[in-house]
């Protein structure tokens, strides 16, 4: 089973797909294509500042790269989760934001370099250090990697192009 699947089964077993209607109307008025995405990513910041959209951006590439379909990237999740961040509440902003610093800090720490100077495989190692929560050596990094997962999840599976990838195949008349 593919990744993308299983992220696919999870949105729909929670009912986040169903809840998602209201989300995606928000995020298409942040959304663009993909040929202008990039101009107009500095323009519309929100919260981040300039670094700060760099490394949101390649991370939620990282989670949902483009395949065979586009991925966060072209969905332009970072501006999702911009928004996301901006306009909710203060604790999972200044977490995130906490997060985002010590993410920074934990690769100057193991590899010499910030986390968007890192080579996509040393990048790629460090995310996968992250990826237990339960781990207490690692401060605020598990938690962080946990809530960059689950934004970009909800950022790309209510954008245009994650609906329009859930949709691909139509939606089915009947569950029987």
């Amino acid at each position: 089973m593919k990744r993308r699947d299983i992220i696919k089964s999870a949105l729909l077993g929670t009912g986040a797909a169903i809840s998602g209607n209201t989300v995606a109307q928000s995020h298409a008025s942040v959304s663009t294509s993909s040929t202008n995405a990039s101009s107009a990513e500095s323009s519309r910041a929100l919260l981040f500042d300039t670094h700060q959209r760099e490394t949101v951006t390649i991370l939620s590439d990282l989670i949902i790269p483009a395949t065979d379909t586009p991925g966060a990237k072209e969905a332009d999740v970072a501006a999702y989760i911009d928004l996301i961040l901006n306009d909710g509440d203060d604790e999972p902003r200044e977490s995130f934001l906490s997060g985002l610093g010590w993410l920074d800090g934990y690769a100057l720490r193991t590899h010499g370099n910030p986390f968007v100077r890192l080579t996509t495989d040393q990048q790629i190692a460090l995310l996968g250090s992250l990826d237990n929560p339960t781990r207490s050596d690692l401060g605020p990094g598990g938690q962080f990697f946990e809530q960059i997962k689950q934004l970009t999840i909800e950022g790309y599976y209510t954008s245009k192009i994650g609906i329009d990838e859930l949709n691909k195949y139509g939606v089915p008349n009947s569950y029987a």
